[in-house]
């Protein structure tokens, strides 16, 4: 497979052509090898239009939803942004294209140190990643210009509302379990403006502000 035109015709006819316009993100979009954030038996699939399995339940995202969000954050290039679910750390990769400084949290630890080795093999030493309870954010290293969360929500988490600087940006799904909005909310003195980007699905936000930890299997 010819990865560097599997990107390009990714953008073009995944995400461009569906209104992604901001040439930042587009550009990152067709530098980062997102083959390489999958396993290699799904290598081949990697440029496809849908989400792809990585192991542990958890998914990464379709290449035009992940467009589709980091396009919404209006990044500039200075911002600190906090992303909740590293998953793979293909979007932390995306992300830091973007903005200064990534601080990315997962709650599953084989998952975080994949990423975490993948992202400094790949030179992105401007990514941090955490192993914790991602509802509950990054208090230390806040605030962020802006939040992006990769794990539906039915309600919004208020610690990341919080860590939210004023005028930030805050991207996420809402819903139930099988159907979700993907909204972006706007912290303009303390309150909150919304507006929605469309219908999504994400896996469930596991913690102290999402759902409860399912019950594993013996």
């Amino acid at each position: 497979m010819n990865v560097e035109a599997a990107r390009a015709k990714m953008v073009r006819e995944q995400i461009e052509a569906r209104g992604v316009r901001d040439p930042r993100v587009l550009a990152a979009m067709r530098r980062v090898p997102r083959h390489l954030f999958v396993g290699e038996t799904l290598a081949e699939r990697a440029y496809d239009d849908t989400p792809l399995p990585i192991g542990d339940q958890q998914t990464i995202s379709q290449p035009y939803i992940v467009a589709l969000m980091a396009e919404a954050l209006e990044l500039t290039g200075v911002e600190r942004v906090l992303e909740i679910g590293t998953g793979s750390g293909y979007e932390a990769a995306i992300l830091a294209e973007l903005c200064a400084e990534v601080y990315s949290v997962e709650r599953i630890v084989k998952l975080a140190e994949q990423a975490m080795a993948l992202l400094d093999s790949l030179g992105y030493r401007n990514v941090h990643v955490r192993v914790c309870d991602g509802s509950a954010g990054w208090p230390e290293a806040a605030p962020f210009a802006a939040v992006v969360m990769s794990a539906a929500a039915r309600e919004i988490p208020r610690p990341l509302v919080e860590q939210l600087a004023d005028d930030g940006r805050f991207v996420l799904p809402m819903g139930d379990e099988d159907m979700q909005t993907l909204v972006r909310l706007r912290k303009r003195q303390g309150a909150l403006e919304e507006d929605c980007l469309g219908e999504c699905r994400f896996v469930k936000l596991i913690g102290a502000y999402g759902w409860e930890e399912p019950e594993r299997r013996h």
